[in-house]
């Protein structure tokens, strides 16, 4: 095969606009003290609540009756990993592999960018759409599960079995990177892909268990959430402070939540949509009979899309998870979430504004708040409706064509030459 000559030009200007971001991300979290940045809230997650973990794992335990320890077992190792560096402190050893990882992202989106047939629009979306949080993505280990994710599916085409246990061991740090295998091209990829996560994800969860005491505790404390200010359900209720709801925001289980009557039906709601996605998603599944190289692509972003807005939770860290899985779409030239991309660019801007620059507007309920939470929440809304209804049409067979569910050649992203010349 002929391959397409790649100029140095577009690499080195990502190169550049990375390492300029990067610098100006971490002056910002320098510079966190600042009342429009949040007062010192961002960066204070790392040196005092991963800290605190980091120093109760390192004692080979879980933490266990936490309310703010909620994340998979995966999770200690990331927390674990700063002190490896033991020349640094804590807070500076978890920036510079937050960064490392920052990095690998980038560089495997141009690699395969670079690749015949793929575009570079997925390395710059995430080079320049991960500053939009500001600081936020320096100080949260977001970006290092995000990594296991865009890593997983850009792996998958060339080596099933190789993405399935990169999406487990994601999926044991942050559960959601489970939902990247969701595309896999039906037979031989999936079964690979499926097979080797589950052996992965369950080998790992057996030596954890020998090695750890209480890997399941955040079990107990997942359940007992409510429903987080920032999410759908949290902006339904904010809403009806100004009609006379008597609810009150209250800082417990690691975020601020909203506590009052009918909070726990607003729970019981967010919880049977998220049932609803999940019937949702399944059923694209089982009718599905064309897969293009970017369907894998697609269906992850679309299913995050999906369990992110029906959840009871929309932590601003959220939009990393999108904004990576929107750039992996972007790699390539067949996906169909090219106008979903930039919905998910315009509510990374605007979770800016919500946390942490107007975040006690948000808190206190006030117009301002509860407009920008609309706004906000009302992008994501349509992203993952437009999402999953593009994603339903391109797994749909050309009119009046019967297309096996077969999947694409492994080594090309290219369709036939009378498709490109119709496109």
């Amino acid at each position: 095969m002929n391959r397409l000559r790649v100029t140095p030009g577009p690499v080195l200007a990502l190169t550049a606009v990375w390492l300029a971001t990067r610098a100006l991300m971490s002056w910002l979290l320098m510079h966190d003290s600042s009342p429009l940045l949040g007062g010192g809230s961002v960066p204070r997650e790392v040196w005092r609540l991963y800290f605190h973990w980091y120093g109760v794992l390192s004692h080979g335990t879980f933490p266990s009756h936490d309310s703010t320890w909620q994340y998979p077992p995966g999770a200690g190792a990331v927390l674990l990993a700063p002190g490896l560096l033991p020349w640094l402190t804590y807070f500076q050893a978890f920036v510079l592999l937050t960064l490392t990882a920052d990095a690998l992202i980038a560089a495997a989106l141009v690699r395969a960018g670079t690749r015949p047939g793929r575009s570079l629009f997925g390395a710059a979306l995430w080079t320049c759409g991960l500053p939009l949080l500001l600081h936020l993505p320096l100080a949260r280990y977001d970006v290092q599960v995000t990594a296991f994710a865009v890593i997983s599916l850009l792996t998958l085409r060339r080596s099933p079995r190789a993405g399935g246990v990169l999406g487990a061991l994601g999926a044991l740090v942050k559960v959601w990177p489970a939902l990247v295998l969701l595309g896999t091209p039906s037979g031989p990829t999936t079964r690979r892909a499926w097979g080797w996560a589950a052996a992965a994800g369950g080998t790992c969860l057996v030596l954890v268990a020998i090695s750890f005491n209480n890997p399941l505790a955040f079990l107990r404390e997942q359940g007992g959430r409510g429903v987080q200010i920032e999410s759908f359900g949290g902006t339904a209720l904010n809403l009806a402070r100004h009609v006379g709801w008597s609810g009150r925001a209250r800082y417990q289980y690691g975020s601020v939540e909203l506590v009052g009557p009918h909070v726990p039906a607003v729970a019981m709601a967010s919880l049977a949509l998220t049932a609803a996605a999940f019937v949702l998603l399944v059923l694209w599944r089982v009718r599905a009979r064309h897969w293009s190289p970017a369907t894998p692509y697609d269906a992850a972003l679309a299913a995050v899309l999906l369990f992110t807005v029906t959840s009871r939770v929309i932590s601003p860290q959220y939009m990393i998870w999108l904004i990576g899985l929107a750039a992996v779409c972007l790699t390539s030239r067949h996906t169909s979430q090219r106008p979903v991309a930039l919905l998910i660019l315009a509510a990374s801007a605007l979770s800016s504004l919500v946390y942490p620059v107007f975040y006690r507007e948000v808190i206190d309920g006030t117009w301002t708040g509860c407009l920008l939470m609309l706004a906000r929440n009302g992008l994501l809304a349509a992203a993952a409706v437009m999402s999953f209804v593009r994603l339903w049409r391109s797994a749909r067979p050309p009119t009046g064509k019967t297309v096996p569910a077969t999947q694409p050649r492994p080594d090309s992203d290219r369709l036939p030459d009378r498709a490109l010349s119709i496109s």
